[in-house]
Order: structure tokens, then sequence, then C-alpha cells
């Protein structure tokens, strides 16, 4: 019996729209991962980019369990001395640039490097139900349908 490793040619990629709305961010990230690696492919090579194009729209409505909304932290480094920042998941979805959030749990379950950096390009999050991408025609995954644990109600 011999291992199938794909070849670029024999990738068929599809584009997929998932609403965020009402989603828990952390299992929301973890199915855009899969999607955008390609592990939900029989074919997944994990050398090749066999993913597909993912379109991620109401990025801004994402919750957070529990109190991570107050007390979870995203930091960064400017680059000079005593530059380290830090800011909320809280304050960063209510920023200017709420996807950042979603982007940041994306960009940390992909691995790093060339390949990574390559199936990150096919991710693309929007703020609010409008996307420029409706002639692709993607088909919508229901995400809150695959698991209870998926969905919270807003308060």
């Amino acid at each position: 019996m011999k291992t199938y490793v794909a070849r670029p040619s024999d990738i068929d990629r599809k584009w997929l729209l998932i609403d965020a709305k009402d989603i828990v961010l952390g299992r929301l990230s973890v199915v855009i991962a899969n999607y955008v690696r390609g592990k939900h492919k029989p074919s997944f090579t994990p050398s090749i980019d066999c993913g597909d194009n993912v379109v991620v729209i109401n990025a801004e409505k994402v919750t957070l369990t529990g109190k991570k909304s107050n007390n979870k932290i995203h930091y960064w480094h400017t680059g000079y001395p005593g530059g380290i920042k830090s800011e909320t998941y809280g304050q960063i979805l209510e920023s200017k640039k709420p996807q950042k959030a979603l982007e940041l749990a994306v960009k940390r379950m992909i691995p790093k490097g060339p390949l990574g950096r390559e199936q990150l390009k096919k991710l693309y999050i929007y703020t609010g139900d409008k996307h420029p991408h409706e002639a692709q025609k993607p088909e919508l995954v229901d995400i809150a349908v695959m698991n209870k644990k998926n969905k919270r109600d807003s308060k």
C-alpha cells in the first residue's frame, strides 16, 4: 500500500463563507484554520497548500466566553527599548479593526514559515455582512450547527 501525496495540480479549491455572528472565537478559529490548511480533505498533504479560500463576515460579533474579554491580553513589541504594548480582547473587538482578534487566533494555528504565510493569504475577514467575493459564489458553512457549544447568545 502506498501513501497518497497530493500534487498542486490535483488540488480543487473551493470558496467558503462563514458567518461569525455569536460564534465562540476559539472554536471558530479552529474550524477556519482547518479549512485554510485543507485538513478537512481526504487528500490532505502537510507539505502542500491544499486548503480552501475562506471568507468570514461579521467578525466584530464573535463571542468570548467567561471573563476573557477583560482578562485575556494581547501583547506585542514595537521594536524599540521599553516598547511592550498590550490590549485586552474586549478593546480589540471594540476598536477600528475588530477582525484583528480572529486574524490573530487563526494565524497562531497555522504553521510558521513560507507555507503558513501562503495558506493565510486565502483567509478574508470582514466586519459587517458585505464582502467583495460574491462573484466566486462561496458556499455557506454553518459552524453553529456543528456543535452546540460553538454558538453563544450575545448579551
